[in-house]
This record gives C-alpha cells, structure tokens and sequence, in this order.
C-alpha cells in the first residue's frame, strides 16, 4: 500500500513556528507530527507501506530530505511531489498522480488521531469520520441504513450531516481516484472556487464506487499554539504515560513530573519539568520551572517560570513569569 500526504499549506495560523520549517514537523511528545501519523497508520494497517508521498510547497532540500528519512525508517520509499500554485485539496492530490496506483492511503498531515484504522481492504474505499458539532467547517457525509456514503458535502451551508471526514482515506484502486481528479481539473470542475477532493469522491459514487466509513476516537488539531500544545499533552499521555528521558540526557538536582519527552543530549539542571512537556535534544532547562510546553531542539531556557509555552529551535530565552511563542532562532533575556 502507498500513503499520500498532501502537505503543502503555509501553516499560518503556526507562525512564528512555520516561517521556518513546514507545520508537519513540528515536534509533539519529541517526534514530528507527520512521523506520529505515518506511524500510527503504519502500525494499525499491518502489511506493508511500500510507498509514502508528499507534496510540498517550496520547503527546500533540508525538509525533503527529512521527509524521506521519514518514510525510509518505516521501510518504505519516499518520494517529493510539488504543489506550485494552491488550487484546493483536490488538485494538490493530483501532483502525486504518478503514485495514485494500487491500494492508497491519503492523509492529511495537520492532524492526529486516537483511532485504530485498521480496516477490511477488500472494500471499494474507507473514509473515517466524527461527529461534530460545526458540520459547517468541514466536508460531511450522508449515510444510507446499510452505512454506506450516499452523499459528500463540502463545508454545508445548511445541515446535511454531522459526520466530518476527518482527513484519512482508503481507496482500494487508486486509478479511480486519479481518473475521477483529473476530470475535474480538465473540465474546470470548482466547488468555492478550488479543486476539492469531495467532489471527485462524489463523482466515485456516482459511477457505482461504494465508500464506507471508519471512526476516529480522538481527533486532534495541530493548528495552532493551543491546539499543538494540547496534541502534544493527549500524546504524551497516549504513548509515554511514564515519560520518556533519552540515555544520555543529563537530569541534576531537578524534578521530572511525567509525562515528559526527553529528548537526546538534553540538561535538565535546577528544574521542575512537567507535567505534559516536551524537550527537544541538545537542549538546556536550567533554574527554571516549566509546564505543558515544548521546547525544540538546541534551545536553553534559563530563570525562568513557563507554562502554555512554545519556544523553537536554536532559541534562547532568559528571563521571568511567561507564556510564550517564540520562534527558531530568538533570543530574548528579562533581567
């Protein structure tokens, strides 16, 4: 099977997080979001992940390279498309076209779930959903009494449905779906003025492609500071409920409240750190008290008193009583 990660967003509402690398990898309970994804949905399917593409904006070599590192720790191959210009969900899933054959998986890479996805691979296509209580943000689905999909609606103007697609697909035949996009991108075929994917799941059904729905336990957004540092805290609770310290990080005369990511070559010194805190590797906590935060890699946070806080990489802050959001390379000292 192949994974299909559209990813090519500019992650605004992350800034200043996402100036510098790409939403997806950015760190939660001490491993990229994108990496706990392809993980879990690895891990739940059971065979064998062949191939997992992305399609990118311009993120340059180093997050390619990344994302290959990614995808080749799973033992598959890794393979970059690029998304030039944004034209909706639709069309980016269509650059990877070239990797739209055999079973497919597609999934969104700026969320994480509690789920167990696997599934029965015999059937024409899966699409896990959750009830919310917005339908109007998000692309529903009408079921019939056999629990089959009967109808995708792109952000409903009106109620139609509460059961949002929450971004993770099946689809058996992945030249179906790379036949039904392409029509619509040749036929010009909009919905709210971009190329949506619901519209050609729509175009799937019509022409006697029968989709069932899977469900998700716990549905976690990585939007924005609020929301990451809340993902970070359920996954530390979900997978490192004892906390996690690497070997060689160096913890002196400091408390640990699990659960805790330590990352490799961290100082702890002086400290109190957690609960729900993650710390990149090479990174130094001294003479400080911090909770429900993440600290990125080789950053030192020093004096200081944090909580809700995120601090990026080869950062530095010195200083008092905050709650912060700094980005990659900052530098700030409260005397």
């Amino acid at each position: 099977m192949k994974i299909i990660i559209p990813m090519a967003g500019k992650g605004t509402r992350l800034r200043p997080h996402t100036l510098t690398v790409p939403k997806p990898l950015i760190p939660v309970a001490g491993k990229p979001i994108i990496q706990q994804l392809v993980e879990s949905l690895a891990l739940s399917y059971g065979g064998k992940i062949e191939e997992i593409a992305y399609i990118v904006g311009d993120f340059g070599p180093e997050v390619e390279r990344e994302l290959i590192r990614i995808a080749e720790a799973l033992g598959a191959v890794g393979k970059i498309y690029q998304q030039e210009k944004a034209m909706g969900v639709g069309h980016a899933i269509y650059c990877a076209r070239e990797s739209l054959n055999g079973p497919c998986m597609i999934a969104f890479a700026d969320t994480l779930f509690k789920a167990d996805f696997t599934f029965d691979k015999d059937v024409d296509g899966m699409i896990w959903v959750q009830k919310v209580k917005d339908p109007a943000s998000f692309g529903v689905v009408k079921l019939n009494a056999e629990g089959v999909i009967t109808e995708f609606v792109e952000k409903p103007s009106a109620f139609v449905s509460d059961l949002a697609i929450v971004g993770i697909y099946y689809f058996k035949t992945g030249e179906k779906l790379k036949a039904a996009l392409g029509h619509i991108i040749e036929h010009g075929i909009r919905e709210k003025n971009e190329f949506q994917l619901t519209t050609a799941l729509e175009m799937l059904k019509n022409e006697g492609v029968q989709f069932r729905t899977g469900t998700v336990d716990e549905w976690l957004d990585c939007g924005n500071k609020d929301a990451i540092l809340f993902s970070n805290s359920r996954m530390l609770e979900l997978h490192q409920p004892n906390g996690l310290v690497a070997e060689n990080a160096v913890i002196e005369h400091s408390v640990i409240i699990e659960p805790c990511y330590i990352g490799e070559n961290a100082v702890i010194r002086n400290a109190v750190v957690g609960p729900y805190v993650s710390v990149g590797h090479n990174s130094v906590v001294e003479n400080t008290v911090i909770t429900n935060s993440i600290i990125q890699n080789k950053s030192q946070i020093k004096n200081a008193l944090l909580e809700n806080s995120m601090v990026g990489n080869v950062s530095k802050f010195i200083g008092s009583k905050d709650e912060l959001n700094i980005g990659d390379y900052s530098n700030f000292s409260k005397r």
